[in-house]
């Protein structure tokens, strides 16, 4: 597959951009991140992981403690409710364990499927690929998705990458769509793999 194969040489240390040091403070920041950049999320976890090193912390932290340490990120009213939901779960089912499987980290507030695979595939290995807006638009543009559900383009990605390549996958296409396959404007002219891609045979680039 051209594709895996430019992405293995050229990108074979793709990782998420979030910065993190636990499993519990990864989860914290994937979910600030929903709607919102990396970048703007790193300039505020670390004062958030050094309040809450552990779930117990933030489980019993107030609405307000929460908010007034989130309010410049996208959505904080509801992102405050959910982190502090999430903690208290974390410690009430999980025993304080973030869970490995995507079934039952959706079961915590704020988690959706795309947090949920992020998750089980960064900190857990496992073989999901997570599918966000990024990863949604780049891989129907390039031709690896005809899907026009972020349910159909992940089980196209699942099928179509080897397992031990769907955790890196993820991070390719995305990156890919935060440098390179621009929303608006994708930088053909920058891109590697052109000579595979639906888009750029389509429009005769």
């Amino acid at each position: 597959h051209r594709i895996t194969s430019w992405f293995s040489a050229n990108m074979e240390t793709a990782e998420t951009e979030l910065h993190y040091d636990t499993p519990f403070h990864l989860l914290i920041a994937v979910i600030l991140s929903a709607q919102c950049t990396d970048k703007r999320v790193n300039m505020h976890t670390p004062q958030i992981f050094s309040r809450f090193p552990e779930p117990s912390d933030l489980a019993s932290a107030s609405f307000e403690e929460v908010y007034g340490l989130i309010r410049s990120i996208s959505f904080p009213n509801n992102k405050a409710k959910h982190l502090i939901g999430m903690a208290k779960m974390l410690v009430s089912d999980f025993g304080g364990i973030v869970p490995s499987e995507p079934s039952e980290l959706e079961k915590l507030p704020g988690v959706g499927r795309k947090t949920a695979n992020v998750i089980a595939s960064v900190i857990y290995g496992k073989a999901v690929i997570a599918v966000d807006t990024h990863v949604f638009r780049v891989s129907r543009r390039i031709g690896l998705s005809d899907g026009t559900t972020v349910e159909a383009v992940e089980k196209d990605l699942t099928e179509g990458f080897d397992a031990e390549l769907r955790g890196i996958a993820h991070h390719w296409l995305i990156l890919h769509g935060r440098y390179v396959c621009l929303a608006r404007k994708p930088k053909c002219n920058e891109c590697g793999i052109t000579a595979a891609c639906k888009y750029f045979k389509e429009n005769a680039l």
